[in-house]
């Protein structure tokens, strides 16, 4: 198993949108919040997420896909 820390970012058109919730139905994927802020328009969540390499990968393009800002989490830091 892989682990990832990332921080998701959401667009306003998103946040009625259960994304958190495909990406564990529909990959599989073990996710801890670790921290979170949602508004009516504007929403990110920090995560660690756990499975295989591959389906991390597959989970991860399909959140870019859907519109979701991705940055990884590297020791509390943000990556650009």
């Amino acid at each position: 198993m892989a682990r990832m820390r990332v921080r998701l970012t959401f667009p306003p058109s998103l946040i009625q949108e259960p994304i958190v919730y495909r990406l564990v139905k529909d990959f599989d994927i073990v996710i801890n919040i670790r921290r979170a802020e949602v508004t009516a328009d504007y929403g990110w969540m920090a995560l660690e997420l756990e499975a295989s390499e591959p389906t991390l990968e597959r989970g991860v393009a399909w959140l870019k896909e859907r519109g979701v800002q991705v940055d990884p989490i590297e020791h509390d830091v943000i990556i650009p």
